[in-house]
């Protein structure tokens, strides 16, 4: 297609098709169409889209073709009164058309373009002459003339050869049975109706009448698509033979939709070769006058003339006059000749009744598919067919329905639309329902191809006829092919017309709310398109002028004055005011002034458009009488066509019917010009052009008919002819035309869009929408407290919050997380100078929420609160648009002396000779401008980030604002709403170059509130200055970032963008949050220190990416090396930090996007500078890497970018490049595959992004400080987790324990790992399940990956180690039972012998008559005999002396001493000792030392120091602990903490002594004291040996002895009294007693065998049960204790949380508890939770008692149901008593521990059934009486592991390891776990006894400050100080530490200091004082606000 495109971008109104312009198309427009088929439409599209001669013209606007070259005109007249069939009267002239249908028959006499003479107008009825192909028909404007359009070929002399008995001719009528009136002066049809309503099959019969000396045969079928009846098609087919031509009868003034879905019914009955001819009837002669004013206002009725290609006529209703009806002869054999004699035969008739496939179907399903084919929504159809002259309103339903639109008038919404742009869109056809939807988002993106889309029926529809023509075997006549008919697609005839784009566009203008309608034209401003001004509404009927959809639409432009001096101008459009130039038409007329106008603005690009414009159709709706406009702005060239800037004005449709648009255009126009047909004298609009004419202002008269040149009549009025000329030439006369008019009208009008407003009878939707002009009212309002204001000083008077103090706060928070910065180090006291720095800020918050609240600010605040829906965001709009009104022209004035100033400063830079003073004084001039224009800058970003100011002093203070009328804490909720509405939040404040954390943190938790925590997917945008990174942004998803000149984004914005529901499950995230940022190298902070501002924004922009796009402007690799370098350095740290955000690079403004080889050799070029940068960038930030491709996954082939240049031209003209556009969606479809493989990251989590990265970049260090809080708070859960999986793994270990241990008792001495391994795989698989579970479902999966293979080993560990751990206790216990084996072997012959005796001994007593004081004394006497004599061999073990054998074996150390130290009793306390002075004794050499005493590790030689760390080189640094001193106070407290690490030392390796001493199973050994006391003379002697300042005294190593052995003594004593019960046979024989006294009685008394060995087996069931139960017990306990005590429910950090809360709430606050909980945390851990079930034992005694009874119960059924198994088994094998207990106990080999021999003979019993009976009653008796002894228990001492061991076993096995510098312990939960050790939150270092050196000042450092100071320490007694920033390089204990500088303290350690002040400073022998100084901000802190705290942040 043409380049040159037509004016009329949205010329589609239905009247345009109406008009007779397109009527009198030419011929070869027609070629292709096939005139017979009226439903070929479709088809046109195609052959537009893809054959550029063959177009499809539209009228007046859409009339496409240039001025027409092939035109003739047959006027002719018709007299009615003598119904003559010559015409001759021209007062009764009426109009009619014949279209050729498929070969015209063409005269190669007549030449192209040549009008006929009047003389062959004259000789017309004499002489028809052929009319060649492709000349058209054109009325001359005059409703009086008739133009009759005639083919030749017809032989009118052929009627004589005819017989008369013969029909010359065959006609069909059809059509409105309300068209006719039958009676028997009826020429055609006579009087005769068929009654169709009462007839179930109607006949159809034709009838012969005689019409103009012609046997005419009529087929009557009218009405008949009128009933659900029929026809039989064998009556039709019967009946046919020829039809000459079908008749459609229409009544004029009546058209119905039926009249339509007539036809449809008549082409789908007999296919598209019918020839058709519409009728129109009349009731009186007049309205026959105005059917062509009928054609040009009715929809419907031009539809119908389109259907039968332009071909109707017009008779009576009664059909009763002879001239009308032989003009109708005539017509129809005009008709034929025309056809070249071919007429409608049987054979083409196809009774199927669909011609759809050309198959046989039913009639009913054909109809139903044809209807949904074609016919619009019966619905809409139904609810409008009623209003009969509501056709536009019926259209337009129709029209909206089709392109599923429905429901949406008015309702369509930006968010709504926002929703489904995440779909690829980059098609260029797409189906019918998706037109508005791909139109739509094409033009959000830019792309002006939004008017060129096609429908893929169409698309598909040109292909499938082609491939079928390729497919035809027969090659056939060339004739035939080329100019015979051409068969169409059966189911062409049944398709709708395609949809017109502009259709499209003004549909989706009516369903929008205004602010999608705003968006839209402001796209559509952009894309250089016409935009709508007066627009018809279908609906309502009435004119709207939309003024507020130009709102935001600004325009700039460069005008020259007579001097040839160029200005610029910036204005937003409506406040424009211009010349005006008004194009309209009269009548039909064959040129298009939509083209014209295109060549006046910009021949390049179709500002308005035509039909020749791809997307174009014969049916348009919505256009008719709409006026657009567009602006012609000059750039300040030569080649501008006009010099200032000029508004033209085209209404569509003829203006005679448009009155009122006419009438306003013509009024504020400077210049009219009106495009003529050849109009008669008393044509109506002559006396509308009469007025023009006598009009003073200047018209231009463009006449289509004529060719001369241009003309002026007289002044200001010209003529100039379009027929058969040069369009160049006529181009240019016409804007020289224009120009003079111009030029030459003086005062010239001058129009301004808000003057359309004033015009009475138009809509105006700024004053009919109630919340706009609310809105409206209310941002004016706020604009007039702006007023006679100086917009540099506005900020500063309204905005006060954001200025000064905004500026010094964010300054002094920067101090505080970088000390080196704000003079923290003066004095090395940094929390006293911290806490300063905190008040100050504290006080800045409190100035600003105590400032007066401007009655600017009270407005905003009021509006936004307000109620209505759409209030609020119509207000926001309003503001925006007044506030960039109100500052547009100060910022121009502004930019402009910047630029000559800085044009100035780079002037003076390049000349060589001295101009240091001037360079000087013109950047200091700069400079002021530089600020003016930072202060005049003045948006809705300024004002939001006001109200987030007030918010965050609020909450700061925790008071509200004094004026304040509402709570402040409601602020957050607004920014959320505006956030979900589509406004951008700002994230970061570009001027301060700070982030309001409070504020976004505040806005986010709103957000997750009102949306819930979704997921979203982080799009963020780094580039430089102006490189178009706004625009992409806006391109690609349709947002509306600022991206004005001089309006640069400032900062950093964040937006919301909704991703679909289709979409959602494949991007598995519901927003795409899009981050905007100001530029890199940004001009505004030229000559400022702009790298760190630069590196800051860029690592916080990539870390809170989940992509960054890199955006580059131009292919200069050498200009982007900064940028790259920064981006590199960026993407390093987040490596760093294990943050893996993807990159893609985006090269703007690339001249040749489509060479390949150039776009490689760019590739290859990035990806060196990249890898070169990299190299740079490692060096920075202290890391070896090399490539890119290490530091960030990158495939260069994939990930970068090539954009065209934005504009396809120069500006201010040139439209957006659709390679642009094109670029962009393939950048968009990238990201969004992209990802779809991420599931972002919830809203809470960018919250905490935000929070960690802004927090590290506030500090010196970015990867040092980095905190990633989102990890630490999953890792937290995690390890809560892994605290229930081990506890699983243990308590169901407990249990197979207790089972093995039953089992060993029992006898069965063989136990493999495999059993244990069995036992535990059920419980192994479902904590393995579990963790799967968590790891793949858990909403933090994604970070949780990284430690999945770490936890699953250290499960598996635990899993292993307990199982190994048990198996070794278990060969313990089987060893000692072997090593019992003689001890039990000797116990069951000591039993059976008792047992004898005392049988005997009682059988012999038994019938004495001895009393009951006589048999006791002789059963004592006997068994003392009895035990002597058994215990004759064995002597006694002796008791425990051993104080006796410490004191022995110590003697050698002065006995006297070590007697003396025993008594004292200091030993008890050494390892709790504050300093060790009394026990070391200076050496004599030593002079004082000035060093400073390391907390730890002091006894290492020098030598070993020294090469153990790195010296330290440099200056000495001032601060804590480097201070110099001759005192010799750091010495002795150098040697304290030597020695207090050598006693804590030598207490851990006693006690692993004292736990692997066998005293449990072998007895208490002297041997072990010895070993103890070795170790600790070892240690100590080696100590001394490295300790080159001092020496130890013999009371240190006497009392460290005794300390440890009296450890040693309560834990030997204990085991040794279990070895003596398990071992002494004296003391296991004395057990036995009582139960031997009752088996001898029972003998006395006569009791049976069977009956006594029933008690015995009971009395030895009975503590077995018990002891079983209490296993049981325990082990349920410490899992109930886990769930109901608070502090052991979780992990090891809850834990301690809740020890440090009872340390608080301790009544005494024993400091004791403190300092040992500091010191040595483990045994503080196992005091606290022994304590806690103490308390449940006694809080919880019912309940124990309850799971103790449950657990009996149990046991007792088990027992008895092994009972009864046992009889059952041995009565089945007629066993004894012996197999009936080997069988019982074998049963209960796992539950309880029973030994077979130890109870007599039990072979002897052979009663089973009496044994089981009396074991049940005393089982049953037993148990009960059990039930009833317990009624608490205190304490389970008989457990084989008690709750609180379990327990401890559970939460102690950790990592126990301490921060050297303030003690606080690891986190982690497993010991020797891989990685550094940490802690959330750090101590004040004064806790562990640091001080000042040379001084006793305690340190009051927390370790999290220290490190980010430049002060230094000295570890372990170096001689050397380590910088902090360096303390890895102190030594392992430090190395092994990650210590982060933050400020995240616990503000619990600073109460503790204040409350303890006294007891630490008396502990340590030190104070705070000095450089120790308590900051007076820890002394607010009260035990509420620590016990609050630790609430909080643990």
């Amino acid at each position: 297609m043409d380049q040159e495109t037509d004016d009329n971008v949205m010329d589609t109104s239905p009247e345009s098709y109406r008009d007779s312009e397109y009527v009198m198309e030419t011929s070869e427009s027609y070629r292709d169409s096939d005139c017979v088929n009226p439903s070929v439409t479709q088809q046109y599209t195609d052959d537009i889209m893809d054959s550029p001669r063959v177009t499809h013209q539209e009228p007046d606007d859409d009339s496409g073709n240039p001025p027409m070259t092939h035109d003739e005109k047959y006027p002719e007249t018709l007299n009615k009164d003598n119904h003559d069939p010559v015409m001759t009267d021209s007062t009764t002239k009426v109009e009619f058309h014949v279209q050729p249908t498929s070969v015209p028959i063409t005269s190669p006499d007549q030449d192209p373009g040549v009008k006929t003479s009047n003389k062959a107008q004259e000789e017309y009825k004499d002489n028809v002459k052929p009319i060649e192909e492709g000349s058209n028909l054109e009325p001359d404007g005059n409703p009086n003339t008739s133009i009759v359009h005639v083919c030749s070929g017809f032989d009118d002399s052929s009627h004589s050869n005819k017989n008369h008995g013969d029909p010359d001719l065959t006609v069909a009528l059809c059509g409105s049975s309300e068209a006719v009136r039958f009676g028997c002066d009826n020429i055609i049809l006579g009087e005769k109706q068929f009654c169709l309503k009462n007839i179930e099959s109607p006949m159809i019969i034709p009838i012969q009448r005689k019409i103009s000396e012609h046997q005419v045969s009529v087929i009557n079928m009218i009405g008949l698509h009128e009933t659900d009846l029929e026809p039989l098609n064998h009556d039709i087919g019967q009946i046919l033979n020829e039809i000459h031509a079908f008749i459609f009868v229409v009544q004029l003034g009546q058209l119905t939709d039926e009249d339509k879905m007539g036809i449809e019914w008549l082409q789908r009955k007999f296919g598209d070769r019918v020839l058709l001819i519409i009728l129109f009837t009349y009731e009186q002669e007049e309205e026959c006058d105005t059917i062509i004013n009928d054609l040009k206002k009715n929809s419907v009725l031009e539809q119908l003339l389109e259907k039968c290609g332009g071909r109707y006529h017009s008779c009576s209703k009664n059909m009763n006059n002879q001239s009308e009806m032989r003009e109708l002869i005539d017509r129809i054999k005009d008709l034929c000749t025309d056809n070249n004699q071919q007429f409608y035969t049987r054979k083409m008739y196809k009774p199927s009744g669909d011609l759809q496939n050309s198959e046989y179907q039913s009639g009913s399903e054909t109809e139903a598919s044809i209807c949904e084919a074609k016919a619009p929504p019966l619905e809409s159809v139904a609810q409008l067919k009623t209003d009969k002259g509501d056709k536009q309103k019926l259209g337009a339903v129709q029209l909206i329905d089709r392109i599923h639109l429905e429901g949406k008038h008015q309702k369509l919404r930006t968010v709504d639309f926002l929703k489904p742009i995440v779909q690829s869109q980059s098609q260029e056809s797409c189906a019918e329902k998706e037109l508005a939807s791909v139109f739509l988002q094409k033009l959000m993106m830019l792309d002006y191809r939004a008017r060129c889309l096609q429908t893929k029926e169409n698309k598909e529809q040109h292909g499938t006829q082609q491939r079928n023509n390729d497919l035809s075997e027969d090659v056939g006549d060339a004739f035939d092919n080329i100019f015979g008919e051409t068969a169409k697609p059966s189911d062409e005839t049944n398709k709708l017309d395609a949809v017109h784009l502009l259709d499209v566009q003004m549909a989706l203008l009516h369903c929008a709310d205004s602010f999608l309608k705003q968006l839209m034209v402001t796209k559509l401003s952009q894309c250089q398109y016409a935009l709508p001004l007066l627009v018809p509404n279908p609906f309502t009927q009435q004119i709207e002028f939309p003024l507020w959809t130009f709102r935001q639409i600004n325009k700039s432009w460069k005008t020259t004055d007579d001097k040839g001096k160029i200005s610029s101008k910036f204005q937003p459009i409506y406040k424009a005011e211009t010349p005006m130039v008004a194009f309209f038409r009269f009548g039909p007329v064959t040129s298009s002034k939509s083209q014209l106008m295109n060549s006046l603005i910009n021949e390049k690009h179709n500002t308005f458009f035509h039909r020749n414009c791809p997307g174009s159709s014969t049916t348009r709706v919505l256009m008719d009488g709409l006026v657009e406009i567009a602006w012609y702005c000059p750039s300040g060239e030569k080649t501008d066509r006009f010099t200032h800037c000029v508004a033209f004005c085209n209404l569509h449709g003829d203006a005679g019917a448009n009155g009122k648009q006419l009438d306003i255009l013509t009024e504020m126009a400077s210049v009219n010009v009106a495009i003529l047909p050849q109009l008669g004298k008393n044509d109506k609009s002559m006396t509308k052009i009469q007025n023009f004419y006598k009009d003073s202002k200047p018209l231009v008269c463009l006449l289509t008919d004529n060719d001369s040149a241009l003309t002026e009549m007289r002044e200001g009025k010209y003529k100039i002819g379009l027929k058969d000329r040069n369009q160049s030439v006529v181009f240019e006369e016409i804007r020289r035309a224009i120009n003079n008019g111009l030029l030459s009208f003086k005062p010239a009008p001058i129009f301004k869009l808000e003057d359309v407003a004033k015009h009475s009878g138009i809509r105006v939707d700024e004053d009919n929408d109630e919340n706009l002009r609310r809105g409206k009212e209310a941002a004016q309002k706020m604009m007039s407290l702006l007023q006679d204001k100086d917009l540099t000083e506005i900020k500063e008077s309204f905005l006060p919050l954001q200025g000064k103090l905004w500026h010094q706060w964010c300054k002094k928070n920067k101090e505080l997380h970088r000390p080196t910065l704000g003079g923290l180090q003066k004095g090395s006291n940094i929390e006293k100078n911290k806490s300063s720095k905190r008040s100050e800020m504290l006080k800045i918050r409190e100035q600003q929420r105590t400032s007066v609240l401007s009655q600017f600010i009270q407005i905003l605040i009021q509006n936004l609160n307000s109620p209505v829906e759409n209030e609020v965001s119509y207000f926001l709009k309003w503001l925006g648009i007044l506030l960039d009104d109100y500052t547009a022209e100060s910022l121009s004035a502004l930019l402009h002396q910047y630029d000559e100033k800085w044009s100035k400063v780079l002037n003076l830079k390049k000349k060589k000779h001295d101009k240091s003073l001037q360079l000087a004084a013109a950047q200091v001039e700069l400079e002021t401008v530089s600020e003016k224009l930072q202060a005049a800058t003045f948006g809705i970003e300024h004002i939001l980030r006001e109200i987030g100011q007030i918010f965050e002093s609020c909450s700061s203070v925790k008071r509200n604002k004094k004026d304040m009328t509402f709570d402040f804490s409601s602020l957050p909720s607004l920014a959320a709403e505006m956030m979900m509405s589509g406004f951008p939040l700002e994230l970061m404040d570009g001027d301060a170059a700070h982030v309001p954390l409070i504020w976004v943190t505040a806005v986010l938790d709103a957000l997750i509130q009102k949306l819930g925590d979704q997921r979203v997917y982080v799009l963020s945008v780094l580039g430089i200055q102006s490189s178009g990174k706004s625009t992409m942004l806006n391109a690609m998803f349709g947002l509306q970032f600022a991206v004005s000149a001089g309006r640069c984004t400032r900062g950093a914005f964040m937006q919301l963008v909704r991703v679909s529901e289709e979409m959602q499950a494949q991007l598995k995230f519901d927003y795409i949050l899009v981050v905007d940022t100001e530029g890199l190298r940004a001009l505004e902070l030229a000559g400022r220190s702009t790298r760190n501002h630069d590196n800051e924004m860029a690592t916080f922009v990539v870390g809170l990416g989940n992509m960054t796009l890199i955006n580059i402007f131009g292919e200069n690799t050498a200009e982007m090396q900064d940028i790259l370098q920064i981006v590199v350095q960026a993407f390093m740290r987040m490596k760093k930090i294990r943050l893996n955000p993807s990159c893609m690079f985006v090269h703007q403004n690339v001249s040749d996007v489509t060479a390949g080889e150039k776009n490689m050799e760019g590739r290859r070029r990035l990806q060196e500078k990249l890898d070169e940068m990299t190299k740079l960038a490692a060096k920075e930030e202290d890391c070896d890497t090399e490539f890119f491709s290490d530091v960030i996954t990158f495939d260069v082939q994939n990930d970068v970018k090539y954009f065209a240049q934005l504009w396809e031209g120069s500006p201010p003209m040139a439209p957006p490049n659709p390679d642009y556009s094109r670029n962009i969606q393939e950048l968009k479809d990238t990201i969004l595959l992209k990802a779809s493989a991420s599931s972002g990251i919830t809203l809470s989590q960018f919250k905490m992004r935000i929070n960690d990265l802004w927090n590290a970049l506030l500090n010196e260090s970015f990867v040092f400080s980095f905190k990633n809080t989102l990890e630490i708070a999953v890792y937290r859960k995690l390890e809560t987790k892994y605290s229930d999986w081990t506890w699983s793994l243990r308590s169901a270990m407990l249990n197979i324990e207790d089972k093995f241990y039953n089992r060993i008792d029992n006898g069965n001495i063989n136990v493999q790992e495999n059993d244990l391994l069995a036992d535990m795989r059920k419980t192994k698989e479902q904590v393995e399940k579990s963790m799967m579970s968590y790891f793949e479902e858990d909403k933090d999966k994604e970070i949780l990956c990284q430690w999945r293979g770490r936890f699953d080993t250290r499960i598996k560990d635990l899993h292993d180690d307990l199982v190994k751990g048990t198996k070794r206790k278990l060969d313990e216990a089987i060893e000692q039972k072997k090593e019992r084996e003689k001890l039990d072997q000797k116990r069951t012959v000591y039993e059976n012998k008792l047992f004898s005796r005392s049988k005997e001994l009682a059988l012999s007593l038994r019938n004495t008559g001895t009393d009951e004081n006589m048999l006791n004394k002789e059963f004592d006497t006997m068994w003392s005999k009895w035990v002597n004599e058994m215990t004759k061999d064995t002597p006694p073990l002796k008791d425990l002396n051993f104080w006796d054998d410490v004191t022995r074996i110590l003697s050698n150390q002065e006995l006297n001493l070590v007697n003396e130290r025993l008594n004292q009793k200091e030993y008890k306390l050494i390892d709790r000792r504050s300093d060790y002075c009394v026990y070391m004794r200076l050496k004599k050499h030593l002079v004082h030392s000035d060093e400073a005493v390391p907390p730890e590790e002091a006894g290492k030689t020098s030598k070993e120091i020294k090469s153990g760390f790195m010296n330290w080189i440099g200056k000495k640094m001032s601060g804590i602990w480097t201070k110099k001193s001759p005192e010799n106070m750091d010495l002795n407290a150098e040697c304290d903490y030597s020695i207090r690490h050598l006693t804590q030392k030598v207490i851990k390796d006693t006690e692993m002594i004292m736990k692997k001493s066998p005293v449990g199973t072998r007895g208490y050994s002297d041997s072990y004291i010895q070993e103890i006391t070795d170790c600790v003379q070892k240690s100590v002697k080696q100590h001394e040996s490295m300790s080159q300042k001092y020496s130890l005294k013999k009371e240190f190593s006497i009392d460290l002895s005794l300390h440890v052995c009296d450890i040693a003594r309560q834990k030997f004593t204990e085991l040794h009294k279990k070895f003596r019960e398990a071992t002494d046979p004296r003391l296991y024989l004395e057990k036995q007693k009582v139960q031997y006294w009752n088996i001898f009685e029972n003998y006395y008394r006569g009791a049976t065998t069977t009956t006594i060995l029933s008690e015995v087996i009971c009395s030895k069931l009975e503590p077995s049960i018990l002891q079983a139960v209490y296993n049981k017990t325990a082990i349920d306990l410490a899992a109930q204790m886990r769930s109901d005590i608070p502090a052991l429910r979780q992990n090891r950090p809850n834990l301690e949380k809740h020890i440090l809360k009872s340390l608080a709430e301790n009544d005494d606050d024993d400091f004791g508890q403190y300092i040992k909980y500091i010191h040595n945390p483990r045994e503080h851990f196992k005091l606290f939770i022994k304590n806690e079930v103490d308390i449940y034992f006694t809080k919880q005694n019912k309940m124990i008692l309850k799971i103790f009874k449950g657990n009996l119960s149990q046991k007792e059924l088990i027992v008895s149901n092994a009972i009864k198994a046992a009889t059952v088994e041995v009565k089945s094998q007629s066993g004894d008593g012996k197999l009936w207990f080997r069988c019982f106990t074998t049963t209960l080999t796992d539950e309880l521990k029973l030994t077979e021999n130890s109870c007599g003979d039990l072979s002897e019993i052979k009663d089973l059934d009496f044994l089981e009976n009396v074991l049940s009653d005393s089982l049953k008796k037993g148990m009960a009486k059990l039930q009833n002894s317990f009624t608490s228990i205190n304490d389970m001492k008989m457990c084989r592991k008690s709750p609180d061991e379990i327990l401890i076993e559970h939460f102690c096995q950790c990592c126990w390891v301490q921060c050297p510098f303030c003690k606080a312990i690891c986190t982690h939960t497993m010991e020797g776990h891989p990685g550094d050790h940490c802690v959330p939150f750090h101590r004040n270092t004064g806790l562990n006894g640091w001080f000042y050196r040379g001084t006793t000042n305690l340190s009051v450092e927390i370790c999290t400050t220290a490190v980010a100071s430049d002060q230094s320490f000295y570890p372990n007694s170096s001689e050397e100080a380590i910088p902090f920033k360096e303390y890895r390089k102190g030594g392992p204990e430090y190395a092994n530490w990650s210590i982060t500088p933050d400020h995240s303290e616990l503000p619990y350690w600073k109460w503790f200091v204040c409350r303890f002040q006294e007891d630490l400073e008396k502990y340590y022998s030190k104070t705070f004082q000095g450089d120790g100084q308590i900051p007076d901000e820890w002394k607010k802190c009260t035990k509420k606000d620590a016990l609050e705290t630790l609430e909080k942040y643990m």
